[in-house]
């Protein structure tokens, strides 16, 4: 292959990646600072009272993130996943400590002043809320951190685990099983650690909801593969079939986290 081949294919490349990457972290930044509110679902989608429907907001936009984990696996292996993982994690504790920051800030007499009533009338602290609910992520940050990491490296591992057993057939068994195996131990833990553990939760509260979050996030991986077989005939198109294939070998052999 000439120079300018090899360039032109290691610069697309780095572009995936780069894209993979922003996608992952833009996503799992969002669903954190979100995730603060729990939601009724039921009534949104007309499901009966009886059937437990409270979930975290940050499942909502969850699903983008381990579509594009199984992505990033599939081109980049284990290690690129672990990369872009432990640069989002830092990134969430950064922006954190940011937000964390920012709610220590004395706040301007005329702002308090201006939203001292809400739309009805009733006295309104704004501060109070706003320390309120971004603080409120502080407990968050600690179990999310945690699952996040562990969850990750399972799936990257149950990933390449079905990829040597299936090898290039079978994309939505390796990407939803080593998704539905990950989440299993992630949606337990965030809530568990978050709202338990440094939170005002009951156990029974915390199994309640992450059983919830779990069978969405399920639903979600399952209703999600034709967009999973959709990024990978847009990535083999813009990459070419044969260098398609070469970094998918390399992803191979790139197994070790």
């Amino acid at each position: 292959m000439s120079t300018a081949a090899n360039s032109l294919f290691t610069h697309k490349k780095q572009q995936l990646y780069l894209v993979l990457s922003a996608i992952f972290i833009v996503n799992a930044l969002l669903a954190e600072i979100i995730g603060v509110k729990i939601f009724h679902v039921n009534g949104l989608l007309g499901l009966p009272e009886s059937m437990p429907g409270d979930l975290t907001a940050g499942v909502l936009i969850w699903p983008a993130v381990f579509v594009t984990t199984d992505i990033l696996n599939e081109y980049f292996g284990p290690k690129g996943v672990l990369r872009v993982s432990l640069l989002t994690a830092g990134l969430i504790l950064y922006a954190f400590a940011v937000i964390y920051a920012t709610t220590r800030l004395q706040p301007a007499a005329f702002w308090l002043d201006v939203n001292k009533t809400d739309n009805n009338g009733r006295p309104f602290n704004i501060d109070y809320a706003y320390q309120s609910i971004f603080r409120q992520g502080g407990n968050i940050i600690l179990g999310s951190i945690t699952a996040f990491i562990v969850g990750q490296i399972l799936d990257a591992t149950v990933f390449q685990a079905l990829r040597r057993i299936t090898g290039s057939r079978l994309i939505w068994l390796r990407a939803t099983g080593s998704t539905l195996v990950s989440q299993l131990i992630d949606s337990f833990v965030v809530l568990f650690v978050a709202f338990y553990v440094f939170g005002n939760w009951s156990f029974q509260q915390v199994l309640t909801v992450a059983n919830t979050n779990y069978w969405y996030k399920f639903a979600a991986a399952v209703l999600l593969t034709p967009v999973l077989y959709l990024a990978h005939a847009i990535i083999d198109r813009y990459l070419g079939k044969e260098k398609t294939m070469e970094l998918q070998q390399e992803a191979e052999q790139n197994v070790s986290v």
